[in-house]
C-alpha cells in the first residue's frame, strides 16, 4: 500500500443520474401522469363512489409513505402538525380532490382539468387575505383568467351539468386557500407532510362519502381498480416525488409548468382513449385561461412590476 492511497481519500461516487437528465424526466412525468388521473379517475367512477375512491387511494398511499418515513427514522408530527395537516389536508384533498372526482360523474375528464387550472387565479385573489395584492400584470392575468372561466360556463359539458361546475370551481378554490393557508403554519417535513396530509385527507373524504350514502362496491370491475391502483402509485406517489424534486431543483415557474400542460394532455386523453368530445367555446375557454394563469406566473417571476 503507497503513501498515496493511504493518505488520498477515496474517490466519490458520481451520481448515476445528473439534473440534465432528472429534471426532463420529471417534468415529462409531471405533465404525463398528472394530465393522465383526470381520465383515470373517469375509470374508477365506472365501478367506485367519488369519495369513496378518493379515500381508499389517499389511506392506502398515506399509510405505506407514513409507514416507509418513520421507518427511516423521520420523526412523526406533532400534535399542532397533525391540526395543521387535518385543515390543510381537508381542503387540499378532502374538497380539492373530492369535489374534483364528484364532478367527473357528470363532466368529462379533459374539461375537469381545464377547470381545476383556473386555481392560481383563485391563489392570487386569496393572497390579498395574507396581504399579498396583485401587481397590475397580475390583476390582467386575473381579468383574462375569469373571462376564460366565463366563457368555459358557456361552453357544452359545463353548461349541461351545473352542479359539476360548482363542483370543480370549488375544488380549485379550496386548493388554491389551503396551499396559501398551510405554507404560514407549522407543519411537518415536506415527505411527511404529504403523508399526514394524505391520511387526515383520507378521513374527511370518508365523511364526505358517508354523509352522501356512498358504500364500498361489492364486485367492482379489474379496469376500475387499475385505475385506482394507478392514482395511488403514479398520481400520488410518483408524480408527487417529481414534482418535490423540481420544487428543489428548478425555478418555481418552471416547477408550476405542469399548471399549463395538464389540461390539454387531459383533453388528449380523454378524447384518444376515453371517446370524450370537445366543444369549440372548451378549446377557447381553456385557451383563455391558461393565457391568464401563464400572466399571473410571468408577473410573480418578475422582480417588479
Amino acid at each position: 500500500m503507497t503513501d498515496q492511497s493511504v493518505c488520498s481519500a477515496p474517490p466519490v461516487a458520481a451520481p448515476r443520474f445528473s439534473p440534465r437528465v432528472l429534471i426532463p424526466l420529471a417534468l415529462v412525468s409531471l405533465y404525463i401522469v398528472w394530465g393522465s388521473t383526470y381520465l383515470a379517475i373517469r375509470v374508477g367512477l365506472e365501478s367506485y363512489p367519488p369519495f369513496t375512491m378518493a379515500a381508499i387511494r389517499f389511506l392506502v398511499t398515506g399509510v405505506v409513505l407514513y409507514g416507509f418515513l418513520r421507518w427511516r427514522g423521520m420523526p412523526a408530527p406533532t400534535p399542532l402538525q397533525w391540526r395543521n395537516c387535518a385543515i390543510s389536508g381537508s381542503l387540499l384533498l378532502g374538497l380539492g380532490n373530492g369535489l374534483v372526482c364528484y364532478a367527473e360523474q357528470s363532466v368529462s375528464s379533459g374539461l375537469a382539468a381545464v377547470a381545476v387550472a383556473s386555481m392560481p387565479l383563485f391563489a392570487a385573489i386569496f393572497g390579498t387575505l395574507f396581504g399579498h395584492w396583485p401587481r397590475k400584470l397580475e390583476t390582467v392575468g386575473l381579468l383574462i383568467g375569469f373571462a376564460g372561466v366565463i366563457v368555459l360556463n358557456f361552453g357544452g359539458d359545463l353548461r349541461g351539468s351545473p352542479v359539476g361546475a360548482v363542483a370543480l370551481i370549488t375544488a380549485a378554490a379550496s386548493w388554491a386557500f389551503g396551499s396559501l393557508w398551510s405554507k404560514r403554519q407549522d407543519m411537518p417535513a415536506p415527505a411527511m407532510n404529504t403523508a399526514a396530509q394524505m391520511l387526515t385527507g383520507s378521513v374527511a373524504l370518508t365523511v364526505f362519502a358517508l354523509v352522501g350514502g356512498e358504500s364500498f362496491p361489492t364486485s367492482p370491475t379489474l379496469r376500475a381498480t387499475l385505475a385506482l391502483v394507478y392514482l395511488g402509485v403514479f398520481g400520488s406517489i410518483v408524480g408527487f416525488s417529481a414534482y418535490v424534486y423540481l420544487l428543489k431543483t428548478v425555478r418555481p415557474a418552471l416547477a408550476t409548468s405542469y399548471a399549463y400542460v395538464n389540461p390539454p394532455v387531459a383533453v388528449l386523453f380523454g378524447v384518444l382513449l376515453g371517446g370524450e368530445q370537445v366543444h369549440l367555446l372548451d378549446m377557447v375557454g381553456m385557451a383563455i385561461i391558461l393565457a391568464g394563469v401563464a400572466t399571473i406566473t410571468l408577473a410573480r417571476d418578475k422582480p417588479g412590476n
